[in-house]
């Protein structure tokens, strides 16, 4: 049986609940062998980021191209890209690989506020890299950036996500965990003809660093293995809704998820 693999290109978290760190634990989790290219390497905790320092061009197309040649990535996740040029660098190693399966989550602010995207790469991104991907997974407020529209309802999510379809994007898949509407988390998932509602539980918690990069990563990791968005989704809705509820409280801020939960529930429900 051929094991299911996925790269994830995306920035270094020290703190360990986002980014890189929080990618190669989903995958783990989820029985994908999971790799990678730092875009950056972040100082940070969950009181905030100290510190972030992009890698050189190089090193990055390097790290990409030495898993490409060898390890041969059935999907790709990318988080952090920070800037314009980084952004170019990723959407021409998509192209020049024909990576298909390729989950964007559109990284922009940290949970504390930090910037982690600039301003001139939002247009990268929307001209270079969306139309390349197969999945983006945007927050309310990114899906705001995006599109350059308001949110405040579900009928604008709907037209938020058109627009987003309208670059080149096969499924999009906007979060509610912003809207604070009510108890119920409702995620929205576009395929440019109909939409798809997942819901889930709203807890209240502060210990939810790195809940985009781990939904992101789960979906990323069940395309790897061959299922269908909507299989990939559901099982990802799960993921992260466990990893929130069984909640670690790791820090004095935005502590990271619980990113064993999902699989450690099995395990008892399987006792």
């Amino acid at each position: 049986m051929q094991i299911a693999r996925a790269l994830t290109i995306a920035g270094s978290d020290s703190g360990g609940g986002a980014g890189i760190q929080a990618d190669l634990k989903t995958f783990q989790e989820l029985n994908v062998f999971g790799m990678t290219a730092i875009t950056a390497v972040t100082a940070q905790n969950t009181l905030g980021v100290q510190g972030v320092y992009p890698l050189s061009l190089d090193a990055i197309e390097t790290q990409i191209e030495s898993v490409a040649a060898d390890l041969y990535p059935d999907a790709i996740k990318t988080g952090m890209l920070f800037n314009a040029e980084i952004i170019q660098l990723v959407s021409e190693q998509v192209k020049k690989h024909g990576w298909e399966n390729v989950i964007v989550d559109p990284v922009m602010i940290a949970k504390g506020g930090q910037s982690l995207l600039q301003r001139e790469a939002v247009e990268a991104m929307k001209k270079q890299l969306l139309p390349l991907a197969k999945v983006i997974t945007p927050n309310i407020p990114e899906a705001e950036v995006l599109t350059g529209m308001v949110i405040k309802s579900l009928e604008d999510r709907q037209t938020a996500a058109k627009k987003l379809h309208e670059l080149g994007t096969s499924y999009i898949m906007i979060k509610g965990g912003h809207d604070m509407l009510g108890d119920v988390v409702v995620d929205m998932l576009y395929d440019g003809q109909s939409f798809t509602y997942f819901e889930g539980e709203r807890f209240e918690t502060k210990h939810t660093h790195g809940t985009g990069c781990t939904f992101a990563a789960a979906i990323t990791a069940e395309i790897s293995k061959g299922h269908d968005i909507h299989s990939a989704v559901q099982t990802a809705k799960q993921f992260i809704q466990a990893a929130i509820e069984d909640q670690l409280g790791i820090g004095n801020g935005h502590g990271p998820t619980n990113h064993w939960a999902f699989e450690k529930r099995k395990m008892l429900k399987s006792v």
